[in-house]
């Protein structure tokens, strides 16, 4: 039986390393310098425009084929050309900051990257409302009505 057993878990060994995948070496890296960036507060129609750092760490070049933002709202621009090894580029990312209130966005990025194919980065802050002046409306004093003689 101790045999029949000690077969049994050679064979599941075999098997589980006869399965196993070998690692891939060399290819695209990309890796960000960061990768959530807070706007903190903005007045409405401010700037709400970051460039998120990424190098190519890896030994290949670095093929960004997409940047998708989570809403309409939100615009990345990245590199349409290819990224050498070793070299830093931005992937910017405009938020409409006409809209008021708390941002919470997130820009999905598609790439050659062996170790992460799909990356993806975020912005978040919050819109303030711009003040709008207003205007006390004067009042005027009636005139008296003149006197008759």
């Amino acid at each position: 039986m101790k045999n029949l057993f000690l077969a049994f878990s050679l064979f599941l060994l075999g098997t589980a390393v006869g399965v196993a995948q070998p690692k891939v070496s060399g290819g695209a890296e990309i890796s960000f310098e960061k990768d959530v960036h807070d706007f903190g507060n903005v007045k409405q129609g401010g700037d709400a425009t970051y460039d998120f750092k990424f190098t190519n760490n890896g030994t290949e070049p670095l093929i960004i084929s997409n940047a998708q933002g989570s809403c309409g709202c939100t615009v990345p621009v990245w590199p349409q050309q290819p990224i050498k090894p070793g070299e830093t580029q931005v992937v910017k990312v405009k938020y409409d900051s006409n809209r008021v209130g708390p941002i919470n966005k997130s820009v999905t990025i598609t790439s050659n990257s062996t170790s992460s194919p799909t990356t993806v980065i975020r912005i978040k802050g919050n819109i303030e409302a711009a003040q709008t002046e207003q205007t006390v409306p004067v009042m005027q004093t009636p005139q008296a009505a003149p006197v008759a003689k």
